[in-house]
């Protein structure tokens, strides 16, 4: 098995769905890891990957060695944007990468949070199976409970409250 090459970049082996993509979205195909800059939120591909929903993508850039605790524009990494995208898989294959799952953004939120108030409670039961923290507060002192926007949300979260 080789090591990834630093930075990643795409290869001989590279399929042809993840050179299209790279190229479709103006990414840097010698460095998987470069954000576009001033566009899109500063989202490397492996976000953008996620936030489409594109499991495969995203295994083949995680494969390539791609840093998965980049965070985009607004302090957010890939696991928040795969939870936008609502592909549980994506989800899964994220944290059993080691993606940070308390990574916490500019305002102090976390995945958890953001799922609890959308009211994606399947992503925030993944998070929980997982060992999201629900006692991480934002800057405005919330928890992810008392953000919580469907009874569904707040029955996941209920008994996490200190």
């Amino acid at each position: 098995m080789t090591t990834p090459q630093h930075p990643p970049a795409l290869g001989e082996h590279s399929s042809t769905a993840l050179a299209n993509f790279i190229r479709e979205h103006h990414f840097d195909p010698h460095d998987l890891d470069r954000p576009l800059q001033h566009a899109d939120y500063e989202l490397t591909p492996l976000m953008r990957a996620a936030l489409s929903g594109m499991d495969n993508l995203a295994a083949e850039l995680l494969a390539h060695g791609v840093d998965i605790q980049l965070r985009n524009g607004d302090g957010n990494n890939a696991l928040w944007l795969a939870c936008v995208s609502g592909n549980v898989t994506l989800v899964q294959r994220l944290i059993d990468a080691g993606i940070d799952m308390d990574n916490r953004n500019l305002t102090g939120a976390t995945v958890l949070m953001y799922t609890a108030s959308s009211g994606k409670a399947d992503m925030m039961k993944v998070l929980l199976e997982n060992g999201a923290d629900p006692l991480i507060r934002t800057d405005d002192d919330y928890l992810a409970v008392e953000l919580a926007a469907t009874l569904d949300c707040l029955k996941l979260l209920r008994y996490t409250a200190a």
